[in-house]
Formats: C-alpha cells, sequence, structure tokens
C-alpha cells in the first residue's frame, strides 16, 4: 500500500478546526450548537471593503498578481507601519501571503534545519509548534502561568535559549490568553536577545488592534531597533477588519528573508488572491473610529463573560488585556462525573462532555500547550454569549 509522509506522524489537525468540524456534525443531526470555539470576529466585512473587491471583480483585476503581493497593497502595508508602529519600510520588506498562517510557514521553512529549535512561550497558538515540528525543528515550550498574566519573563527567555535556538515566537496579543507584552517586557527581552544573536525574533501581531486599556500594544521592532534586522513582523486583516475568510495577511523583514519566504510560497500556493488583495487595500484605510467601535464591543463583551465565569463553581478566570478570548481555569471541576457518566479528568474531557452533552462548543487548554484550561471566544453575539455561559454554568452545576 502506498504510504504517507513522515512528517504526518509530528502533526495533527489544528485541535480549534477539529473542534469547530464536531460542532458542525452534531448541527447537522439537527442539534443546536453554540459554537465559542471560532476566532473570528462575529461582525461583517465592512462595506468599504466589499466595495473595493466588487469593483476589482468589475475591472477585471482577477489574473496572476506578483507572488509576494501587488505593489498597492505593499505601500498600503507600508503605510500602515509608519502610522501605527513608526517603522519605515520598502516594499522589498514586505510579503503578503494568504493568511498570517501562510507567512508564519514561509519564514520557518525557509530557515529551519533538523536539530534547530524554536522557542515559544504556552499557551500559544496551536500551530506554532506544529509548522516548527513540519520544519523538522523542535519547539521549546516556556509556560507561563495566570498569576504572571500568562507572560513569559526575560530570566525565563534566557534560560530556553542556547546555540541551537533559532526563533523566538511572541504572539501579542496572546491567542489563547489575551496577554500583552508592553514595551518594558520587550526591552528586557531584546537584553537577553543581544546575546543570541542567531536567534530570529517572530512578532505575531494580529491582534494589535483589540488592546484593552491600561494595556498599550508594543512591537519589538519598534521598541529594539537595533534588532530589526532579525525580526519578522507578522500582521494581517483577518481579525481587525472581520475578513477572516478573505485569507491576507503580511509580513516586515530584512529583504533577504523575505526573497526566501517567497521562494517558499512561489512553489506552495504562488500569489494570494487578486481581489483579496485590492480589498486589504481598502481595509487598511478604514477610518480608526471604525476599529475603535469594534474594540470598544469585545472589551464589553470580555468584561462580561469574565464577571459571569466568575459566578460559576469550579471555574477561575483572570481578565484578558487583549484578543478575543477568555482563557478559564477549570481545575475545579476535574474529578467529577456528568449525569450522563462521563468521568472529568483532562480539560479535553471537560470541553468534550460540554460539546456532547450541552452543545457548547469550546477549545481544551491542553491544545496550546497548558492545562486545565479552556478557552472561549467571545468574538460572538450578546444573546449567544448569555445562552452558552448559562449551558456552561449548568453542566458545571451537575457535575458530581
Amino acid at each position: 500500500m502506498p504510504t504517507f509522509a513522515s512528517a504526518l506522524d509530528r502533526v495533527g489537525l489544528a485541535a480549534s478546526i477539529a473542534i469547530q468540524s464536531r460542532a458542525l456534525e452534531l448541527a447537522a443531526a439537527g442539534r443546536k450548537i453554540l459554537s465559542l470555539a471560532a476566532g473570528e470576529p462575529d461582525f461583517d466585512t465592512p462595506e468599504p471593503v466589499c466595495e473595493a473587491a466588487i469593483k476589482a471583480i468589475r475591472e477585471g483585476k482577477t489574473r496572476y498578481t506578483r507572488v509576494d503581493g501587488i505593489d498597492e497593497l505593499k505601500d498600503a502595508i507600508i503605510e500602515k507601519f509608519r502610522r501605527d508602529n513608526g517603522l519605515d519600510f520598502n516594499r522589498s520588506n514586505i510579503l503578503v501571503g494568504a493568511g498570517g498562517k501562510q507567512v508564519i510557514y514561509n519564514a520557518l521553512r525557509a530557515t529551519l534545519n533538523p536539530s534547530d529549535e524554536v522557542v515559544i512561550p504556552a499557551p500559544y497558538w496551536v500551530s506554532y509548534p506544529d509548522i516548527t515540528r513540519l520544519c523538522d525543528a523542535r519547539p521549546i515550550f516556556v509556560n507561563t502561568t495566570a498569576d504572571n498574566g500568562f507572560l513569559m519573563t526575560a530570566s525565563q527567555l534566557d534560560a530556553a535559549l542556547n546555540a541551537n535556538s533559532r526563533w523566538l515566537i511572541l504572539n501579542s496579543p496572546c491567542n489563547p490568553s489575551g496577554a500583552v507584552y508592553d514595551a518594558k517586557a520587550l526591552q528586557k527581552f531584546a537584553d537577553v536577545l543581544r546575546n543570541y544573536p542567531d536567534v530570529r525574533i517572530l512578532c505575531d501581531d494580529i491582534y494589535e488592534h483589540t488592546t484593552y486599556v491600561p494595556a498599550r500594544f508594543a512591537t519589538l521592532a519598534s521598541v529594539a531597533g537595533d534588532l530589526g534586522g532579525r525580526i519578522l513582523t507578522v500582521n494581517g486583516v483577518s481579525k481587525t477588519y472581520a475578513m477572516t475568510g478573505w485569507r491576507i495577511g503580511y509580513g516586515a523583514a530584512t529583504p533577504s528573508l523575505i526573497n526566501a519566504m517567497r521562494t517558499i510560497q512561489s512553489q506552495s500556493t504562488g500569489n494570494p488572491s487578486s481581489i483579496s488583495q485590492w480589498a486589504a487595500c481598502a481595509a487598511l484605510s478604514i477610518p480608526s473610529n471604525v476599529i475603535d467601535g469594534y474594540r470598544n464591543i469585545f472589551m464589553q463583551r470580555r468584561d462580561k463573560v469574565c464577571e459571569m465565569l466568575g459566578r460559576i463553581n469550579g471555574i477561575t478566570c483572570a481578565l484578558p488585556s487583549g484578543a478575543f478570548y477568555v482563557y478559564p481555569d477549570i481545575s475545579g471541576c476535574l474529578g467529577k462525573k456528568t449525569p450522563a457518566g462521563a468521568r472529568i479528568d483532562s480539560d479535553a474531557d471537560f470541553a468534550r462532555a460540554l460539546l456532547e452533552e450541552h452543545g457548547v462548543a469550546t477549545v481544551h487548554g491542553g491544545a496550546y500547550g497548558l492545562s486545565p484550561n479552556i478557552r472561549l471566544s467571545y468574538a460572538a453575539s450578546d444573546s449567544l454569549l448569555d445562552e452558552a455561559l448559562s449551558r456552561l454554568r449548568t453542566f458545571c452545576e451537575t457535575l458530581e
């Protein structure tokens, strides 16, 4: 019989996708499923973005583009970095991909070899370790705690780095914890990283515009300009502009790294969707008050969800500083059974039973490298959140 690549033995389907697939199966069977598993805004894509896409179609902008993106979008990205982050780039510093995930994969695939290591604070976005493994390298996890706001310290970073280290991945605001590294913390990381000149830094800033006061967003390239030659700053339009399905992400780095990433992209997918690129041009010029409005809605939902979780026995929840997730600790529910007889010995058991018995989809913390927790997205309507949290409370109250 034909065989499959051994690399598949090192990775699996992303847990958030797997739980969403199971939720869809149950819904198709007639169950009313409330999903708090998906990491995407529930808002419609802004009208000017949709109009720009329609205009591009009507003008026949439907052909191949440059592999790494059209100049007009690169210019819009350059302006975004100048306006929002005080960073100066030119077109040779920019690559546009089919989502931020592709940009990250391109970078790691272009730079990693067997025995190389990638340092990843936990909890982490589910794809960082598996992309690392697909590139034949080894993820090195740095565990954080709720007591410290799920933030890695400079001393922890220093202890994790060695001669085999090739990348540090920083995701701030963080999926799933909502942790935000401020400029002071990034400066301390920079002090450590100056002692490790062979280490590149990937700053995944995709949740940049969902940072809640009093926290303030900062990115390493702005804080430590002398490390700029080693930094890849990744961002995109999916979370900020409710454009997850449009699949546009981008990265900014030295031309040598961008060229290497372009080579990978040229042999995997080619250019991102031409229509989505023109839509992204419009998105990056959306007035800031629109973004502020989205953020205010998310912050109100965060506060409500955390308040509701705080009234559920067996669950504790820290108030996140960014993104649109909460990452509650469910340790008080372990060792119990559901009325249907399912035993809750792990956060995976908890998430599975919550979905199967009460129709609420969440993602278990083990998928993000830190247990016992679950991740709930509050990028959902108030009515859905109210009903889902009510079901969650009932589920916890009936555990024995």
